[in-house]
């Protein structure tokens, strides 16, 4: 996995930290641990999208996001579990590995074409 991809996931971490504080956070500083990482996860998912093809990069975030958040819901907020759950965010993972096995960097097809990246 290159550097970019690395930072998509790191955005997507960081977008199940602020879902979790959206439904958690009750202090001034859980606010803005809060605020904080949407900041973190929208300016790391902005640096990626510019590198790598936007649409893949959404779409691989939103998906990591969302396994991490119900997968955080089950254990940390005693949600319900359920193997349908569990059998839906594999196959939601992978449709995300196959997006990203069928995608090809902007960067490998710059430098193949000699261009400057």
């Amino acid at each position: 996995m290159g550097k970019n991809w690395l930072l998509v996931v790191i955005a997507a971490l960081f977008e199940v930290m602020w879902v979790v504080g959206l439904k958690s956070a009750d202090s001034f500083w859980e606010w803005l641990m809060t605020v904080i990482a949407i900041l973190v996860s929208f300016a790391v998912l902005i640096y990626s999208g510019k590198r790598l093809p936007t649409s893949t990069v959404y779409a691989v975030f939103v998906g990591l996001g969302t396994a991490g958040t119900v997968i955080v819901e089950m254990v940390v907020f005693q949600e319900p579990f359920s193997w349908a759950k569990i059998g839906l965010i594999a196959l939601l993972l992978a449709g995300i590995i196959g997006l990203k096995l069928v995608t090809h960097e902007q960067e490998e097809d710059s430098h193949r074409k000699g261009e400057v990246a």
